[in-house]
């Protein structure tokens, strides 16, 4: 009887191990879904793992969303004045802009806007807030003074078009409709890292309403000489989303549904999309659409000086007693830096308190500066330091 029921309970705990581990084994294989899009399936007969399709449905629901359609037209008035300041100067002051450059970048819809008649185009916006401010690129509404937006559910409003940044390629237009509309959470750009999937939402060739595509971060902090300002401010991000014409002012859209940026530009030799293109930061975004919203149009402006960054030659030529710093040997006529009181000779070594090693340290510290803004340049004069206040004007 011993060794009969020493063999029935051995049988029970083996049974009850065999169980218990196949418990384990079935549990390890199951996948909580609602974790992450990247989700891994571990496989019991190989220490191998499949990882799951990333999901975009949640996010190009929001995104969809709060993308909208802009007609765009300029006024009969605004087209004859603007041929007429073309013949005086016998060149168009939009040849620029709208012309792209030799590595063939160039913003979306260009070529809806060429010819000497009216100008007309389409593009993209995306709905900033719940009282309807919308932001969109300067090139698809900058020239225009009647604006059309269609809203996802198909209502069409007339736009104010409320303020554009020429340096950054940025506008905001406002709707009045009624009850709140939908929005999109910001990212924090800096945060996204090369190689995350995105989304491009747009309107592609004006007829391809509400499209989204879907590509990686390919690229960071590009800087394309496309934007032709003097005081441009190129951060794009860039990606290989398919947009073409009619993207421009279009989401760039995490995985989470969150706005990454305003898709803006494509590198193409066609005027089609070729595998990349580019979008303005969402931090660098909400940067401008807040100022335009409070100040209008922004006009960002230069000091106006011209010299060298202090190196081993610099020192010894002009005898200075400093090692760094940007020193000016002469100012435009009438510059702002002129009519601050600053002097040939003297040294920039800091803005706002922040030191200047050169002269990109001057742009990089001043680039969001506009007219209107105060700024103190603190410069090395005679040995001596000296903080000057300058007050950045339009038009000079």
């Amino acid at each position: 009887m011993k060794n009969i029921f020493s063999l029935i309970l051995a049988g029970m705990i083996g049974g009850v191990t065999v169980l218990g581990i196949n418990k384990i084994s079935q549990e390890e294989t199951v996948v909580n879904y609602n974790q992450s899009p990247r989700a891994t399936l571990a496989s019991q007969n190989s220490a191998a793992a499949v990882v799951l399709p990333i999901d975009f449905v949640r996010a190009s629901e929001y995104a969809t969303e709060v993308v909208v359609h802009i007609m765009a037209e300029e006024s009969l008035t605004s087209a004859r004045k603007r041929q007429e300041d073309s013949r005086k100067s016998r060149r168009s002051p939009f040849d620029d802009f709208f012309g792209g450059d030799l590595f063939g970048n160039d913003f979306f819809g260009q070529d809806f806007f060429r010819g000497n008649g009216q100008k007309n185009g389409s593009g993209s916006g995306v709905i900033f807030s719940k009282d309807g401010y919308i932001v969109t690129n300067n090139h698809v509404v900058g020239f225009a003074d009647n604006i059309l937006v269609t809203l996802q559910d198909g209502r069409e409003v007339k736009a104010t078009k409320i303020g554009t940044d020429p340096s950054t390629d940025l506008a905001v237009l406002k709707i009045d409709v009624e009850g709140n509309l939908p929005t999109l959470e910001f990212a924090n750009s800096d945060d996204v890292k090369v190689g995350e999937w995105v989304l491009a939402v747009g309107n592609p060739f004006s007829y391809l309403t509400s499209t989204v595509t879907a590509g990686i971060i390919s690229a960071k902090g590009r800087d394309l000489d496309i934007i032709s300002e003097d005081k441009s401010i190129e951060e794009f991000l860039q990606t290989d989303a398919v947009v073409n014409p009619g993207n421009s002012g279009g989401a760039l859209v995490s995985t989470e549904g969150k706005l990454l940026g305003i898709n803006t530009a494509i590198a193409t030799p066609t005027g089609v999309y070729a595998g990349y293109s580019f979008a303005i930061p969402s931090n660098l975004v909400k940067r401008v659409v807040y100022d335009i919203i409070e100040n209008g149009d922004i006009e960002r402006v230069n000091l106006g000086v011209l010299g060298y960054d202090v190196d081993e030659s610099v020192v010894s030529d002009y005898s200075l007693n400093i090692d760094y710093g940007f020193y000016v040997d002469s100012m435009d006529k009438r510059s702002i830096a002129q009519l601050s009181g600053m002097l040939p000779g003297d040294v920039i070594v800091a803005v706002d308190y922040k030191k200047v090693e050169k002269f990109e340290d001057i742009v990089e510290l001043m680039k969001y500066n506009k007219a209107g803004d105060t700024v103190n340049i603190t410069v090395k004069r005679k040995k001596k330091d000296k903080n000057i206040k300058v007050k950045l004007r339009k038009g000079l």
